[in-house]
């Protein structure tokens, strides 16, 4: 893998130094965006910018424009129930709109746009109020195609989608059959119908993200198995493999396919190219933080694994290895710096989120 260096970060060896630097980190936008960047007419309409992943989006998207020369019109909506994350928006030059999108009255008060990307999505909770997670998931869809007919739609989905594989394998390919385990998956793949149907019978070119699983240095699968280690928790490590991509490479890549919606919808795996044994991640935890690595279960013979081979060739390779985000995780962890603690759940097995 190609290894990188960010122009504004410090060494390999450091970290960010507050959460401004960090998520200047992360909306560094790569060289395959930069690329593609002009050949994207038009304003973007971003919705749901406000959860783990938009704000850093929103900012590398606004950035991928002074550096291309552009002056496209940028809009973030979300409710926006962290007002620090809307200012930062402002400041980096983004539009923004609070709004809750559930709410039928707010869509003509939005603006038009040639291009909308859809970050939006309920997942944890989902066991203790399922009727949300299929209204955002599968409802709200359905209204965004209504209401941007005549634009692009590029839309987050979930590689929960797929069935778990062989960990011998490279992960579910973008030709696999869907088989989703769990009543969050199910919502994830009617999320996915409803803008097939919209795409094939009303012409609305649509492209379909499956990601699995971002990360940077406050949330993420690594983060989880670092605080695991740090405190001292048994690992479960029935889920015994995962892929894992650097947030910022994921945005990257979500703001490249941009270009690529289609009518019938494209599908495209974001994924991490490498197959991570979760022992071994936990077991380099240990010995970066100085604790001892306690395990719980044995490694199931398949896992939820996405092959990220052909979405790579398309958007650019990702930037960042496991290696490096591990050595960053661990020196965020030791340092006491701040945490989403949002927990991924990535070691459920049987779907229930």
């Amino acid at each position: 893998m190609e290894s990188f260096r960010f122009g504004s970060a410090p060494g390999a060896g450091s970290i960010p130094n507050s959460i401004e630097e960090l998520e200047a980190w992360l909306s560094e936008p790569t060289e395959t965006l930069l690329e593609r960047w002009p050949t994207i007419e038009g304003d973007l309409l971003i919705l749901g910018a406000g959860g783990k992943m938009g704000p850093t989006l929103a900012m590398m998207a606004r950035r991928a424009d002074q550096l291309t020369g552009m002056n496209r019109r940028i809009v973030a909506v979300s409710r926006f129930s962290d007002t620090t994350v809307r200012q930062r928006l402002t400041l980096a030059g983004v539009e923004t709109v609070a709004a809750d999108l559930l709410d039928e009255n707010v869509w003509d008060q939005l603006p038009d746009a040639p291009n909308v990307l859809v970050m939006l999505g309920f997942k944890f909770g989902t066991a203790s109020d399922p009727s949300r997670t299929w209204a955002m998931n599968c409802l709200l869809p359905a209204m965004i195609c209504r209401r941007y007919k005549n634009s692009r739609i590029t839309a987050f989905s979930s590689g929960n989608v797929y069935a778990p594989v062989p960990v011998t394998s490279q992960g579910a390919t973008e030709d696999d059959e869907p088989h989703p385990v769990g009543e969050y998956a199910m919502s994830c793949l009617g999320r996915e119908r409803i803008y097939q149907y919209f795409s094939r019978h009303h012409g609305v070119p649509v492209a379909l993200l499956r990601l699995n699983y971002a990360t940077e240095l406050r949330y993420g699968v690594l983060v989880d198995i670092a605080l695991w280690v740090q405190r001292g928790d048994p690992i479960d490590v029935r889920m015994g493999y995962v892929n894992v991509i650097w947030l910022a490479d994921a945005n990257a890549m979500a703001l490249a396919a941009l270009a690529f919606p289609t009518s019938p919808a494209r599908i495209i795996n974001v994924a991490g190219l490498e197959i991570l044994s979760v022992r071994q991640v936990a077991q380099e935890f240990g010995r970066l933080l100085g604790k001892p690595v306690v395990f719980s279960g044995q490694e199931l013979p398949t896992a939820l694994l996405n092959d990220g081979r052909q979405g790579a060739k398309l958007l650019g390779q990702p930037r960042v290895s496991a290696e490096q985000m591990i050595e960053w995780t661990a020196r965020w962890i030791a340092a006491g710096r701040p945490l989403l603690n949002k927990p991924t759940h990535f070691h459920v097995v049987d779907g229930k989120f």
